[in-house]
């Protein structure tokens, strides 16, 4: 409580520039990305996280000082994945019907997203940490930062990777799903949750409720069983 006490003093306090121009971005962006009929390329992450890049460099604004303009969005973080389990709570009769596709899905979508940066890494010709930071780059920031760690990665190059990742699953993600003759909002959400961890789970409440339900599902056990495979596959190959 004494923290949370904290951040609400700094926010009566401090002029929250960065945070208006973050929310403002997003909305602008937002509002483009609905009038452009949804088109990938304008998804709106990708788009406002471009344009806030280019603010911080044009204005020559060190990411400390935007971060503690724009911070309060990272606390509301923490509440919004628990929220995750909301609308999952009314999916319970689906899960407790489709448990073993579900596992066959998310055993399946993990291997294949570790061996993907594996192979990707390799044709790139990276080696080392480079790929090592990599391997986990489909599974939530903190998570894959701490896989990262205990490999021998460097976690805030994998933060990279992993953000990136996130905005290519938003972006791309609906449309090969469904160009891939997917209809399911299930199986949408959960696969976009398997591959681009949280970014991916917001693109998939834009969906639908049910895609969101089962993208937030497939984001935290991805998490969970990625942080085993990652290592096994790491000692398997010798990396």
């Amino acid at each position: 409580m004494h923290s949370i006490t904290q951040i609400w003093v700094y926010l009566a306090e401090q002029p929250l520039l960065w945070l208006t121009v973050t929310v403002g971005v997003y909305w602008l962006c937002q509002q483009l990305y609905r009038a452009g009929g949804e088109f990938p390329l304008l998804n709106p992450v990708l788009i406002s996280v471009t344009i806030l890049v280019v603010l911080l460099a044009a204005t020559g604004t060190p990411y400390q000082e935007y971060f503690d303009g724009a911070q309060f969005i990272s606390f509301l973080l923490g509440p919004a994945t628990v929220a995750l389990a909301v609308p999952l709570a009314g999916e319970a009769a689906t899960l407790k019907r489709l448990w073993l596709p579900i596992t066959v899905a998310l055993t399946v979508g993990s291997l294949t997203a570790i061996l993907s940066a594996l192979g990707i890494g390799w044709m790139l010709g990276l080696k080392g940490q480079m790929l090592l930071s990599m391997l986990p780059k489909s599974v939530t920031t903190p998570i894959a930062m701490g896989i990262s760690d205990q490999i021998g990665g460097i976690p805030s190059l994998t933060a990279v990777f992993v953000i990136l990742t996130g905005i290519a699953g938003a972006a791309i993600g609906i449309p090969l799903l469904q160009s891939l003759g997917l209809r399911d909002p299930v199986a949408k959400g959960f696969a976009l949750g398997v591959g681009s961890h949280g970014i991916g789970t917001a693109r998939a409440f834009e969906h639908s409720d049910k895609a969101g339900a089962f993208s937030g599902l497939a984001m935290g056990l991805n998490g969970a069983l990625t942080a085993i495979l990652v290592p096994l596959i790491v000692w398997l190959f010798g990396l």
